[in-house]
């Protein structure tokens, strides 16, 4: 069966002073009809690392993996405890480098700066049964980024992530969906079990993990054109 990775950033009503990109905010509204609509249809909603039996093609049911990038700080406050009364997990792909700070990598084009978990929130949002995972150390594009900098970017994410939560980190989401041979070829190396882009599409039981495509939920997605997008073939067809 197709497995549906469901991408978000913000759960948080939109700021006023936001200039672009607005559809990457989720009203915390919306997200707790979308989870629940998930639940009634039968749906369990699982973190990365725990829909890996799936996505290996070792178990089959009704599963749609949950991510939220960035690491922003509305995740812990709207989302949890949403994920929590479902009995639902996801995996938070956190920015190490930005811990406690916000988004520097594009707050000048968005004209806001957004709150980032900090490392006790981080680790609040593992103890409450959630995963992180790693999202590169400064958010940059890899693929620009020269070799030595780039096992910086990758594992060194890994290794301050793991340090801060004393858990491992195996599942890894490449900032922009920016990736080619390079770039896998050093997620792979620096250990993780998976990695997510921005392609379009639902994933696949025995697919290519490093090349993971994923379904954007947006602001303006009401409920029935979220079920459409993340559960038929839409965004199959249009990848």
């Amino acid at each position: 069966m197709p497995i549906p990775i469901l991408m978000y950033h913000n759960i948080a009503p939109v700021p006023r002073e936001l200039k672009r990109w607005r559809s990457l905010y989720v009203h915390p509204r919306s997200f707790a009809r979308q989870m629940a609509l998930l639940r009634r249809l039968g749906y369990t909603g699982l973190s990365m690392d725990a829909a890996m039996p799936y996505l290996r093609g070792e178990r089959q049911g009704r599963i749609v993996a949950i991510t939220l990038d960035d690491g922003y700080a509305d995740n812990l406050a709207n989302a949890l405890p949403v994920l929590q009364r479902h009995g639902f997990s996801a995996t938070c792909y956190a920015v190490s480098g930005a811990l406690g700070r916000y988004n520097d990598w594009d707050d000048a084009k968005l004209g806001v700066r957004k709150p980032m978990m900090d490392a006790a929130q981080l680790r609040a949002w593992h103890a409450g049964g959630m995963e992180v995972g790693a999202h590169t150390r400064t958010h940059p594009r890899l693929r620009q980024c020269d070799d030595t900098r780039l096992r910086d970017e990758i594992a060194g994410n890994k290794a301050e992530l793991e340090d801060l939560l004393g858990a491992p980190v195996t599942q890894f989401c490449y900032p922009y969906g920016d990736h080619d041979e390079r770039v896998v070829a050093a997620t792979r190396e620096a250990g993780y079990a998976a990695a997510t882009t921005v392609q379009r599409g639902r994933a696949r039981s025995g697919g290519d993990l490093w090349r993971l495509p994923r379904v954007a939920v947006a602001r303006s997605h009401i409920l029935p054109q979220f079920a459409w997008r993340a559960l038929t073939g839409y965004e199959d067809r249009h990848g």
